[in-house]
């Protein structure tokens, strides 16, 4: 039986790890549709934001973390074309497998996909001109440790970028993020055949630090010169940070 993720164990703890990787190898094929109807269709127009805060150049290589089914990590490998190349990883092979077919159906080159375990990576200090991550970060057992091992393996002046979703002040938006993830993503979740996935994301979502607080968090590891910038009236906010 597959543990339930309701039944909350600590976010440190490795129970906590394998029941939220057990829950996307389940939701992997309609990881898509939830990502839409989480972000009314937007995430497209986000992750390319995302990607131009990249500011990545052709011959340059980034790596994207939590890579999901790939979307993020093949609009990078437009901006470092041609001559460059991206590495999308995540620790479920499930998504890793849709990216793989995604990428072969658009013909992207530059661009391949592995498992890896965000908290830590198998790749070298200072590898990569850019690191990414879009809506990863509120799904790391230990955030602290997973942005560190982010900015490792920057090169010295590389650009960090996370997108995520956060929760808005300020109405008519605080109104909607209340309404649908209080109302309608509970009633979505008893419609579908895992309702404790969507559960999850949505308090995820409720329970992930504010931008100045997920700022603090990219100082303490280590990246400098941090900026955001809050879209969709605050639902969602691109943070970027430099490697020292």
């Amino acid at each position: 039986m597959d543990p339930d993720i309701r039944s909350k164990p600590s976010r440190e703890s490795a129970q906590f790890a394998e029941q939220v990787n057990l829950m996307f190898d389940r939701v992997a094929a309609r990881y898509d549709l939830l990502n839409s109807l989480m972000s009314a269709g937007l995430h497209h127009r986000w992750r390319a934001r995302a990607a131009d805060k990249a500011a990545l150049k052709p011959g340059e290589s980034a790596l994207d973390v939590c890579c999901g089914t790939g979307d993020l990590a093949l609009e990078l490998a437009g901006r470092v074309a041609p001559g460059g190349h991206i590495v999308g990883c995540d620790f479920s092979e499930p998504m890793l497998d849709l990216a793989r077919e995604k990428a072969a159906r658009r013909e992207a080159s530059g661009v391949r996909f592995e498992w890896a375990d965000a908290l830590k990576l198998p790749y070298d200090a200072g590898r990569f001109d850019a690191v990414t991550v879009g809506f990863g970060v509120r799904n790391f057992a230990d955030r602290d440790r997973g942005l560190q091992e982010m900015s490792r393996v920057l090169r010295p002046g590389g650009r960090l970028v996370v997108l995520e979703f956060t929760k808005p002040r300020r109405r008519p938006f605080s109104t909607f993020y209340s309404l649908w993830f209080d109302r309608l993503a509970p009633i979505l979740g008893r419609l579908s055949d895992d309702p404790e996935a969507y559960a999850y994301l949505a308090e995820s979502v409720r329970t992930f630090p504010g931008p100045r607080g997920l700022a603090e968090k990219m100082e303490a590891a280590g990246l400098g010169q941090i900026r955001y910038t809050i879209l969709a009236g605050g639902i969602v906010t691109i943070h970027t940070g430099i490697a020292g």
